[in-house]
């Protein structure tokens, strides 16, 4: 049984025969094409990953003080992205969500100035000591393109969990994190949560019931052409569709998850052929990150069952809902504290929300990381208290951890109901 789309072709109507099968033939092979390259940027990453090293001198020593495996406390690893422009802003998320246990790759698009990344990973480097002595901080040196819609943001995602399992094969979950976004709860809080939570579990909203939308996100067809080309491109869009697939269950959701490493290392290494059918698919649909996991995932017999149908984030929708939330604003605060959720979007550049939320919630220093238990120099108005540390394998929950748990368990308790799992 073939893929529908690729089976089928380009939907009759409106052509000859032969420019179809042009059509059939030119999509085939730019979806061999981008698996190609897909697998090229992952067996360079995988073998010698191109990065840019922040300055400094690491600290072998710092590094080996941390505990981490299944009898541990989790280890984190985040993919931060941001666009042209978008330095400082993955710099202070960076800072909101830093802990010398977790792992952290830093995606500034290929539009952005070779300038740019420089300036980021002198910024880091100054910004938070830990980063260089503990080698957890990497910066893509060679991104893919920022392109909004196409499959080269996936393919970027899929780059960097490749980096993340060469580098540093020792974390538990892969999440991901946009310039608009920003935490709600300390590193401690969340790691203390994640703490009880069953490391099989995948965090990712999903539904197959794609409704009146079928038509735009599964059977159109388009090229990103930010595969081949840097910076930002347009997209070109097949003027015919194709049926929607009979092999597997289109499954549709939020591009933003937190997925455990086994279920990446599925994705990336693929030991069953699930995940590159499904990679040659979704090169062509408009949205990939919002199907891409969501349809690998539900329908793989391995992992279907260990879905929590929940992002972890905090958004607030135009009625109708638009492509993306609006942005946050001080009248959400009291809601977006109150939901329990570890993390918001969207977030304007540097504005007072940002700053009620590093003073009220995260207690962030304007030149530093989020203070935590592994913090140990002398807070003052000149010293950084992140500057120093101590055990970094001991957390200390705060206020609004209790929230976090409590929202957490809710979503376990849904996953267990069986209410909202996969549906095929």
């Amino acid at each position: 049984m073939g893929l529908g789309g690729m089976r089928g072709g380009i939907g009759g109507g409106g052509a000859g025969s032969g420019e179809r099968w042009r059509w059939i033939l030119f999509l085939s092979l730019v979806s061999v094409s981008f698996l190609l390259s897909f697998l090229f940027l992952f067996l360079s990453a995988y073998s010698s990953p191109t990065r840019l090293r922040l300055p400094g001198l690491t600290t072998a020593r710092a590094a080996a003080g941390v505990r981490r495996g299944p009898d541990a406390l989790p280890c984190l690893a985040y993919l931060l992205i941001g666009a042209r422009g978008d330095g400082h802003r993955l710099l202070r998320l960076l800072l909101a969500v830093y802990h010398p246990r977790n792992r952290y790759i830093l995606h500034l698009s290929a539009d952005a100035s070779h300038e740019e990344r420089r300036d980021l990973a002198a910024g880091v480097a100054a910004a938070a000591p830990a980063a260089v002595s503990f080698d957890n901080v990497a910066l893509v040196g060679t991104p893919t393109a920022g392109t909004p819609v196409g499959s080269s943001g996936l393919a970027g995602t899929l780059r960097a969990a490749a980096v993340l399992l060469r580098l540093h094969p020792d974390w538990d979950w892969f999440l991901t994190l946009n310039a608009a976004d920003y935490p709600l709860v300390t590193q401690d809080d969340l790691i203390h949560a994640l703490s009880y939570v069953p490391r099989e579990f995948n965090f990712i909203d999903h539904t197959s019931d794609i409704g009146r939308k079928e038509s735009e996100k599964v059977q159109s067809m388009i090229v990103d052409a930010g595969i081949y080309l840097s910076g930002r491109t347009n997209f070109f869009r097949a003027t015919q569709k194709r049926p929607s697939p009979d092999a597997f269950k289109f499954f549709t959701g939020s591009p933003w998850v937190i997925l455990n490493r086994r279920f990446i290392e599925y994705c990336v290494l693929g030991w069953e052929n699930l995940p590159r059918l499904l990679l040659m698919y979704f090169n062509n649909v408009m949205l990939p990150q919002e199907g891409y996991f969501h349809s690998v995932i539900c329908n793989s017999l391995d992992f279907r069952n260990s879905t929590v149908n929940n992002d972890l984030r905090y958004k607030v929708w135009d009625d109708p809902p638009q492509t993306e939330p609006l942005f946050l604003s001080m009248a959400h605060y009291n809601k977006m504290v109150d939901s329990g959720q570890p993390f918001a979007r969207r977030f304007q550049a540097n504005g007072p929300l940002l700053d009620k939320i590093d003073e009220k919630l995260l207690k962030r220093p304007g030149h530093g990381p989020v203070p935590g238990a592994w913090c140990a120099g002398r807070k003052s108005w000149f010293i950084d208290p992140c500057s120093q540390w101590s055990d970094v394998n001991v957390v200390k929950p705060g206020p609004q951890a209790l929230k976090l748990q409590q929202y957490i368990n809710w979503t376990l308790e849904e996953a267990d109901s069986g209410a909202k799992s996969c549906r095929l």
